[in-house]
């Protein structure tokens, strides 16, 4: 091939590059080629090293996107949490969560424990390996969802809100019981439960134990009906020990903040026909 028609060529590849918007593989050809002609690397290892930096640009510009859409609060990740803090975990419990596997079943993992034990952490790593995954995620505390569903009912629009919210294969719900749910907010935290039943995963965190969710949501009724679904294809991760937080500060806390309460879990409701299939880790009680 004389020289004008390999500059040629390279201009073709050039438009090639810049009509299947491949910033990067362009930036990076000018000394691809250079290796090719020092004999560095041949075609094929040129072509392979192309597309795979692009496909990792648009990888990482996807994750980062897709982050961004599920309103994480922070990023946090496994490997980022500090197990040997709370012994009362399993780590192959948790990493077997990180299999995703629970998503493909519509299961809702249950994060249960006083403040500070790594709850939200979790929920949040749990998130963030779902989103590498390619799953669409939408973490939210329950204060602001009942709100924005409140919002919603008010003005009309509370059926699309639900289709919206059903529309994540993951939804993370933070901060169950910290703060008092508003009048109606139980209902129409149900409504949004039942379209999600047996549909899509749930990871819901809480300080409370179940016993306890009737005075969480102002209504035993609707705190059996949440239950009802919520534990029907359920794992309960319980977590016990201290806050990781005041890890530095145990000695200035009373004494009985310092030691956690086990959160006793009752049966699960009775349903009929089918059998209730909650997997209540005893590992973590």
């Amino acid at each position: 091939m004389t020289l004008t028609a390999a500059s040629s060529r390279v201009d073709n590849i050039r438009r090639s590059l810049v009509g299947l918007k491949m910033p990067l593989a362009l930036e990076m050809l000018d000394a691809t080629l250079r290796r090719i002609e020092q004999g560095q690397i041949d075609g094929i290892e040129a072509l392979d090293d192309l597309l795979t930096e692009e496909l990792t640009l648009r990888e990482n510009r996807r994750i980062k996107a897709a982050l961004r859409m599920a309103r994480l609060p922070i990023l946090k990740t496994i490997a980022g949490f500090d197990f040997s803090f709370q012994p009362s975990l399993d780590r192959n419990r948790i990493m077997a969560l990180a299999g995703l596997d629970f998503i493909n079943r519509a299961e809702v993992v249950h994060l249960l424990g006083p403040p500070g034990t790594g709850k939200s952490h979790l929920a949040t790593a749990l998130a963030v390996e779902a989103v590498r995954a390619g799953r669409s995620v939408y973490f939210i505390p329950l204060a602001d969802l009942v709100a924005i569903l409140a919002k919603a009912e008010r003005e009309g629009t509370l059926r699309e809100k639900i289709r919206f919210l059903c529309r994540a294969s993951l939804l993370v719900v933070d901060e169950i019981g910290y703060l008092p749910v508003t009048p109606g907010g139980g209902n129409l935290f149900f409504q949004l439960v039942n379209a999600r039943y047996e549909k899509g995963a749930m990871i819901l965190t809480s300080n409370r134990g179940f016993a306890e969710w009737g005075e969480v949501f102002g209504d035993p009724v609707v705190a059996t009906a949440l239950l009802d679904r919520l534990l029907h294809h359920a794992v309960v991760v319980q977590i016990e020990g201290s806050s990781y937080r005041m890890r530095q500060h145990a000695d200035l806390l009373p004494e009985n903040n310092r030691a956690t309460a086990h959160i006793n879990l009752p049966p699960a409701p009775r349903r009929r026909g089918r059998p209730p299939k909650v997997q209540p880790d005893q590992q973590y009680g």
